[in-house]
């Protein structure tokens, strides 16, 4: 007779399971009795001569922090919701090697050429020999020396650029035979040149922007000699 199973009753076991689990193990009286284990118990663990090693992961000794003060330079673990203090790095620009220092000349010993900073950037646009002395300047000078090297370079392509001005003057007043504008431009070139020496000597900025991209290749391009 099948049992009636219950309302509840939602056992999905086979009914069969718990016969046929006796066949299969012997429960049902015809298997082989359990074998008795004798013998005295075998002791687990170390000798009692023998020590325990110490561990080389043990913890290191507590510390407290209850009485401890935190030092002042400590902000703490920062929050990633506050912006960071520091300014972020500026990007290598290889041109900025070519700035100069905005400073007043001093009488220091300029490396290479043994003359004072003052003269060594003065120099360079002195009227009819300052071609020379920025060749000079440039050859010698290391490039450590920014100042120097700027103004000797920037000197240089302005002296190239009346020589070649002037140049025109004198063909202009070959065919036009009038030499009024060359000695005008002759007039201004000087008082500029000197107007140049006076602003260095004192320190001021003195950038000539048409002069830029010459003046640095010949910054660039030639080399110091050693």
């Amino acid at each position: 007779m099948e049992t009636k199973k219950g309302k509840y009753d939602t056992n999905p076991l086979d009914p069969d399971v718990e016969r046929k689990t006796e066949e299969t193990w012997g429960f049902g009286g015809e298997g082989a009795p359990t074998q008795e284990v004798k013998g005295a118990t075998q002791r687990v663990g170390p000798a009692p001569e023998q020590t325990p090693r110490e561990s080389v992961y043990s913890e290191a000794p507590t510390r407290r922090y209850d009485g401890t003060q935190v030092p002042k330079n400590d902000t703490g673990y920062p929050s990633v919701f506050v912006p960071p203090t520091y300014a972020p790095p500026t990007q290598y620009n290889p041109a900025d090697i070519y700035q100069p220092r905005i400073s007043k000349p001093t009488s220091r010993t300029v490396a290479g050429i043994g003359v004072p900073e003052n003269w060594a950037m003065m120099m360079p646009y002195c009227p009819y020999v300052g071609v020379v002395v920025s060749l000079l300047e440039l050859f010698l000078v290391p490039r450590r020396e920014v100042n120097v090297r700027f103004h000797a370079s920037q000197a240089l392509a302005l002296h190239i650029a009346l020589i070649v001005i002037q140049s025109i003057f004198s063909v202009i007043s070959t065919v036009t035979d009038s030499s009024l504008g060359g000695v005008l431009f002759k007039l201004a070139s000087f008082i500029f040149l000197v107007i140049s020496m006076i602003r260095v000597w004192q320190g001021e900025p003195h950038r000539i922007a048409p002069l830029n991209e010459p003046a640095q290749w010949f910054n660039d391009h030639i080399e110091v000699r050693k």
